[in-house]
């Protein structure tokens, strides 16, 4: 029979027997990332997020894992369930503690559970409805108001398997490879005047003598990496708070997720070749690019689409990466060739007078993205939507 552990540090799994159920090279379910996430202090019960990962175990095989993590807010997720607490607040319910299966301050869609290699896809969906009683009795133990897997992809995403969860649509904006030989094979698929439109925006980077350079995880100096943090945290700044992750952090994912992690520095070439103005921080895999953390010194007319979007595609194209993930939100990506696509997230919740709420909500709410999504696909560049 298996064995169900939960552990308050991913450090008491371990490295080799979590990386031991790897199938692919996605870094945000690597022991590295999540660890560097836990060792800077950016995940702990202080900032709100008790690690409480799940492992399997059966005749002392390790046969699944899954990150999770126990809840007193909702900051850091982006499937937002603000108004759901407050309508326990308003009946007098707790909403928090709640459980959740993500990967922290990242809205990129992947696996969340992992199987070992032996394990047949029949005994994938068995222990799949297994995990999901054993954290609805861990809920009960802490009093947790349900469970909340988001951004998923596999037997998770199962929903004849799993009536008990409420599944939640939501979109983002990819940019996707078709064989493209250059930036410019890419727009030439853009109607005219949306292509025009890019390239005007494009120019104005070189008319501001902007420069961009990517350097890769292994060449990150310390130097780099504080300059780059002074980016990001204004990003937040500006929002009124601090970043939601240490500076220890990006030094650990330097250092144990070296050839994963590359930077994209601008540089003002009117008043430095080597301070840089502006910088974005990527982390890839064998098939897809992921745009995480940005910021500026300064403000320059197009900067963030030039840094953010347009140096990554060509990243893409140039490396033949499959898909690029630029991040959470943003219709104004539509216009620059980023397709609308489907994300899921998955909830349990423990009250059972919320659930037929719950499923009317994630009912409408689907509805209404689908309509949306539609809208917006008729409004890509590309020539055959004209």
């Amino acid at each position: 029979m298996p064995q169900f552990n939960f552990y308050s540090a991913i450090e008491q799994i371990g490295a080799e027997r979590w990386n031991s159920l790897r199938s692919d090279d996605y870094p945000f379910l690597s022991y590295a990332f999540l660890s560097a996430l836990e060792h800077s202090g950016s995940v702990a019960p202080e900032t709100g997020w008790q690690p409480c990962h799940l492992a399997v175990t059966e005749e002392e095989q390790t046969i699944a894992v899954m990150p999770l993590y126990l809840k007193s807010h909702s900051y850091g997720e982006y499937v937002f369930d603000w108004s759901w607490a407050d309508a326990y607040q308003r009946n007098g319910i707790e909403y928090y503690p709640k459980l959740l299966t993500a990967i922290p301050f990242t809205p990129c869609y992947g696996p969340r559970l992992m199987f070992h290699s032996s394990l047949s896809n029949d005994q994938q969906e068995l222990l799949t409805r297994q995990v999901l009683a054993a954290i609805q009795q861990l809920a009960s133990q802490y009093n947790a108001s349900g469970w909340h897997g988001l951004f998923l992809e596999g037997t998770l995403l199962d929903k004849n398997k799993h009536p008990e969860l409420h599944y939640r649509l939501g979109t983002q904006y990819h940019w996707f490879n078709r064989d493209y030989q250059s930036f410019e094979t890419f727009i030439e698929t853009f109607s005219s005047r949306k292509r025009k439109n890019l390239r005007k925006e494009r120019s104005k980077i070189t008319e501001h003598n902007i420069q961009h350079r990517f350097i890769r995880g292994t060449q990150l100096t310390d130097e780099m990496l504080r300059q780059f943090y002074q980016f990001y945290q204004i990003t937040y700044l500006k929002r009124g708070r601090s970043g939601y992750l240490k500076e220890t952090f990006f030094q650990l994912l330097r250092n144990t997720l070296a050839e994963q992690i590359i930077i994209c520095f601008a540089y003002d070439m009117n008043h430095s070749e080597t301070e840089a103005v502006a910088g974005a921080l990527f982390l890839r895999d064998s098939k897809n690019l992921y745009g995480r953390y940005w910021g500026a010194l300064a403000e320059y007319d197009s900067l963030h689409f030039e840094t953010c979007y347009y140096q990554g595609i060509e990243y893409c194209i140039r490396h033949q990466l499959q898909r690029f993930d630029p991040g959470a939100q943003g219709e104004h990506k539509i216009q620059r060739g980023f397709e609308p696509i489907e994300t899921w997230s998955a909830h349990w919740l423990a009250h059972p007078g919320f659930h037929q709420a719950i499923e009317r909500f994630t009912g409408e709410e689907e509805q209404m993205l689908r309509q949306e999504m539609e809208y917006l696909r008729q409004r890509l560049p590309f020539k055959h939507t004209e």
